[in-house]
């Protein structure tokens, strides 16, 4: 094996490692979770993660995996040395932000709010997230005369 594809093994196993540190630190993913949203196997994110792969990545599994995180794919692209002037897939534009949920994103990267906190903000985001969805009921209001 060419000393080029070592150093783009490291350097992509080095590339996915911090994206799955980011996602466990910023979204409490856990490594199910992450190949869950991407789409990507846990077999072959821990490939990627020990740089053990015959052949490069295929590169829809690639942008699957950036995308579910939220990188730009042309990131890894360069890290892989591929061709950065090829025309990169359209992201579309990120859904409007519930303002709720925007706060508690805030108060998780604020420095002054207090890692206790922050935990008890991730535990009830991650309980809410996964529990059963609540059976739809119709509305009872006030019965209208008439």
């Amino acid at each position: 094996m060419p000393d080029s594809s070592a150093g783009r093994k490291i350097a992509f196993a080095a590339f996915v490692r911090k994206a799955l540190k980011d996602a466990r630190e910023t979204r409490a993913w856990t490594g199910s979770e992450v190949s869950r949203r991407t789409g990507v196997s846990r077999q072959t994110i821990n490939r990627w993660v020990r740089g053990e792969w015959a052949s490069d990545p295929e590169a829809e599994r690639v942008v699957a995996f950036c995308e579910g995180l939220g990188i730009n794919p042309i990131v890894a692209f360069g890290v892989l040395g591929w061709d950065r002037a090829a025309p990169a897939r359209p992201v579309p534009a990120a859904p409007p932000m519930d303002p709720d949920v925007e706060a508690l994103l805030r108060r998780l990267v604020d420095p002054n709010v207090s890692e206790a906190e922050k935990f008890h903000i991730r535990e009830t985001i991650r309980y809410l997230a996964y529990r059963p969805p609540l059976p739809a009921e119709p509305r009872k209001g006030p019965k209208r005369a008439g």
